[in-house]
């Protein structure tokens, strides 16, 4: 399992965010959009991002989207669906932007197997064992994801309070 501490994450690749302190690093409360507004832009990125300095977009929303499609509809959106927006955002910016989705609750609802790296959302009691959010948002480079954590050294727990979200710096 990697780690990263620092805040340079955010401004390459994609990440899923869950602690409000690194948030507020980031971005003004009025500096969020929402899913429907990335989705907006998609085809139409704008020069200028308003996060990170102008190095990064966050946005909110995945968690609600996910919570209100059926297990089989989710893995099907965001396979067909947000997959390709990430790859758009990705390839518009060449890699030299961050693409930051907020999950607040993402330190409860996110595991990973340790044996075999795969990260699940904990989607709801009709998924069994949850959605495979890493293989389907990450496509078979989970092992390439690194945990963000808010604090170095050898007390830190990467399953607890220190875990802060996850950071890919590519999809391909």
């Amino acid at each position: 399992m990697k780690t990263r501490c620092n805040h340079h994450w955010s401004r390459r690749g994609f990440a899923l965010l869950w602690d409000a302190a690194a948030l507020g690093l980031l971005v003004q409360a009025t500096q969020v959009i929402s899913m429907r507004e990335l989705f907006a832009l998609e085809g139409h990125w704008p020069d200028d991002l308003p996060s990170d300095g102008g190095n990064a977009l966050v946005v909110a929303g995945l968690e609600a989207t996910l919570d209100v499609l059926s297990p089989v509809a989710a893995r099907k959106w965001m396979e067909e669906e947000f997959r390709d927006l990430i790859l758009s955002f990705q390839d518009f910016y060449e890699s030299y932007a961050g693409l930051i989705l907020w999950m607040p609750s993402g330190r409860e609802r996110i595991s990973m197997k340790a044996a075999t790296e795969e990260y699940w959302w904990k989607h709801d009691d009709r998924a069994g064992e949850g959605l495979p959010i890493g293989r389907l948002l990450f496509s078979g480079a989970e092992s390439e994801a690194e945990r963000l954590m808010d604090a170095e050294g050898p007390d830190i727990d990467p399953d607890g309070k220190h875990w802060i979200g996850l950071h890919h710096p590519r999809i391909s």
